[in-house]
């Protein structure tokens, strides 16, 4: 009987390349733990890391590859959402898919399984804390021009009317420009007292350092749940300051689950490991979640899978504090200042 094969789909390239090293290292943590017990169905378990490249185009292209020739039996993606579709088309019928990061919160496909949680819960506890404790009245909005970017921004539109504030300007680039002087022109005219900067990856690092280098960080507050470890670690200690994150992971959360990962995480790569943030953790988490549900199910089958999603409890996971928590379901989400490098978490819904 040969290995369960579970393909971890990642973008190895682009702007969200530089999450690739943290992902993976998170999905083969996942799979040893798994191994350690009993495997998937009393079968060892295989990771298969997959190169979802730099577009929607070159993921489905990989996931289909994938299924029809590697031969696994269940994807794992954490892609941008401009990816996810392509993903499941190529899925669809086949094998079943868990979809992980963070997203708009759309619709999903039917035949996606989401872990992430989506623009609405991260968004909605934040932009009220800022607008009751900071007195934020003014937003900027800006972001990749693709959809998580702006629908996320849509939905924290009418987050900010709801809450008293006004959007000031909204302003989009593609995937991978890093020309921003038009945008940061517009965000000192508006005299705006946040910006929800909503960048993929290395975009997020590039926009943060030329928003400092405009000489905008002392007086605009800057709020996003799109920054993690990875990219704080990709700026300069000067570049942080007025930094507020919304997010259900942060690696200095102190709590039953994260304890018990670090732990784990570091014994497995040693002191200098890829950074520990949200989205290679739910690498960890959707490989976990797919255990669970094809253990439940009793099949490998999508349908089956999708008939136990939210009634199935995961063996393992990097969040909150119940020792068994249910697949797809949901988190505490907290709110951080940045300080220096390190997430000091301000409030918690």
């Amino acid at each position: 009987m040969r290995n369960v094969r579970i393909g971890l789909i990642i973008p190895q390239r682009g702007s969200a390349g530089l999450w690739a090293p943290s992902a993976e290292a998170c999905g083969r943590l996942a799979v040893t733990e798994l191994n350690q017990a009993a495997g998937i169905r009393r079968r060892p378990v295989e990771l298969v890391v997959i190169d979802g490249g730099a577009s929607g185009a070159s993921a489905g292209q990989a996931a289909a590859e994938a299924v029809d020739e590697l031969a696994v039996d269940g994807l794992v993606g954490m892609l941008p959402s401009y990816a996810r579709d392509p993903v499941a088309r190529a899925a669809r019928g086949r094998v079943p898919f868990v979809y992980t990061p963070q997203f708009e919160g759309l619709s999903p496909n039917s035949d996606v399984m989401t872990t992430g949680e989506t623009a609405r819960e991260l968004l909605a506890p934040a932009i009220q804390w800022l607008s009751e404790c900071k007195r934020a009245r003014r937003f900027f909005l800006c972001g990749n021009d693709y959809i998580w970017p702006r629908s996320s921004l849509q939905i924290a539109r009418r987050l900010i009317a709801r809450f008293g504030g006004t959007v000031t300007g909204e302003h989009y680039v593609p995937v991978g420009v890093h020309d921003f002087d038009e945008m940061l022109d517009r965000i000192k005219a508006t005299r705006s007292d946040v910006v929800l900067p909503v960048f993929l990856g290395s975009d997020c690092i590039a926009f943060n350092r030329a928003f400092c280098a405009a000489g905008l960080s002392r007086h605009v507050l800057r709020f996003s749940s799109a920054f993690d470890e990875t990219i704080v670690y990709g700026l300069d200690c000067s570049e942080t300051e007025n930094v507020y994150v919304a997010s259900s992971y942060f690696a200095s959360l102190r709590s039953r689950n994260n304890g018990a990962f670090l732990e784990r995480y570091y014994t497995a790569y040693g002191d200098n490991p890829p950074p520990a943030n949200g989205y290679g953790e739910s690498c960890y988490e959707g490989i976990h979640a797919l255990a669970a549900l094809i253990e439940r199910a009793e099949s490998f089958d999508a349908r089956d899978l999708r008939r136990v999603f939210g009634r199935t409890l995961q063996g393992r996971t990097a969040r909150g504090n119940e020792a068994k928590p249910v697949v797809g379901g949901r988190h505490p989400i907290h709110l951080a200042e940045l300080d220096g490098y390190d997430f000091s978490v301000v409030a918690s819904r």
